[in-house]
């Protein structure tokens, strides 16, 4: 009757956590509309880039890159890689990975509203702060005009080898500059590439010819510096229904243990059921002995069990003298010569014979005798 109750009980809480982690996987999985970063590759919204990135995938190879730069392939065919409006900038060794990059004969295009920090590229705030959407008329290092929209407050700074490639009346909007073999393609103008502006304008007749200057095989979209290094996350590798199911098992696993009466942690014995048969009395024995000064009563229990051993593992007749022990010692000992056997046997026949022993030699007794039962034992 005992028993039905308890089955009775355990498939109640069995049927109440199925109802549980069925309401926790609906509102897990209740269907919200999925927030992008900006300027992310993968980004269907308005401020995401995902549209040149299928564009460029369509005509030419194109790639997401969300590895440390120090991976970047620096051999083999010509490659562009586009920064656009990093999330942060890149620590000292990060930079120099990428500039290695450029030196192999690749491109970066860099576009940014301040690059300030990157690449050792300088910039100046302009007089007038642009409105949202301002529209300005842009012209190329061949002077044709184009339009488009500048929303950075910052124009390039250039050094003499720089080439301007794209300028408006308050100064460089896109320059190149040749480090090694490759080049580096900074522009302020990173709205150009967004979903919602890229058709707008003239924006993808400009993005068009900043990626033609590097003149390359394939495309790499960098995604390091908008998080991509964290891209090896448990939540990143696997779906989140997966990830629901496998807490859920963890939890069932776990409370089908506790049901069963597992226990954790470590296991104490009671002390009742091992003192017993454990070493207290020989302890308290050895104590009483130490604390009575009875030295030469413990030194005879010694070396009594001693030739018991002798008897036992090598045959020497328990009943013989320690003097007439002397011949079969020096066969059988190996740690001991001939000399310190006879020495061993006069020093224990006169020790044993005392009445009374200090504490100093029943120490020096009681060790010799413990090395010669070690040796018995393991001979």
């Amino acid at each position: 009757m005992q028993n039905a109750k308890s089955n009775r009980r355990a498939w109640l809480w069995f049927i109440v956590l199925l109802i549980l982690f069925m309401i926790i996987g609906f509102f897990a999985f209740s269907p919200e509309p999925k927030q992008y970063p900006n300027y992310v590759s993968d980004s269907p919204s308005p401020t995401g880039v995902k549209a040149l990135y299928t564009y460029l995938d369509d005509n030419m190879q194109a790639k997401r890159w969300s590895h440390e730069p120090k991976l970047l392939p620096k051999m083999g065919k010509k490659q562009t890689l586009i920064m656009t409006e990093p999330f942060f900038v890149p620590k000292h060794e990060e930079m120099e990975a990428f500039k290695k990059f450029i030196e192999a004969g690749n491109t970066v295009l860099l576009l940014k509203k301040n690059p300030k920090g990157m690449f050792d590229i300088k910039t100046f705030p302009i007089e007038e702060e642009p409105s949202s959407d301002q529209v300005f008329e842009i012209h190329n290092s061949e002077n044709t005009s184009y339009k488009a929209e500048i929303s950075s407050p910052f124009r390039l700074k250039t050094e003499p080898e720089d080439i301007i490639l794209l300028k408006d009346k308050a100064g460089p909007v896109a320059v190149k500059r040749n480090i090694g073999n490759g080049d580096l393609i900074v522009a302020v103008t990173p709205e150009w590439m967004m979903n919602g502006k890229l058709l707008n304008n003239d924006h993808l007749t400009l993005v068009i010819s900043l990626l033609n200057e590097g003149n390359a095989n394939s495309i790499l979209f960098d995604e390091f510096t908008h998080g991509g290094q964290n891209a090896s996350t448990i939540s990143a590798l696997y779906p989140k229904w997966f990830l629901l199911l496998m807490l859920q098992g963890a939890i069932i696993l776990f409370l089908w243990l506790w049901y069963s009466g597992k226990r954790f942690g470590p296991i104490y014995i009671p002390r009742i059921e091992s003192v017993r048969f454990s070493d207290e009395g020989l302890r308290a024995l050895a104590s009483w002995y130490m604390k009575g000064r009875r030295y030469h009563d413990s030194l005879l229990i010694q070396a009594d069990y001693v030739k018991l051993l002798l008897q036992e593992r090598w045959g020497i007749p328990y009943y013989k003298q320690w003097t007439d022990l002397a011949s079969y010692l020096e066969k059988k000992c190996n740690r001991m010569s001939s000399t310190e056997v006879q020495d061993y046997i006069i020093g224990i026949e006169s020790i044993l014979r005392k009445e009374k022993i200090n504490k100093q030699e029943y120490l020096l007794w009681s060790k010799k005798i413990d090395q010669l039962r070690k040796e018995v034992e393991e001979g």
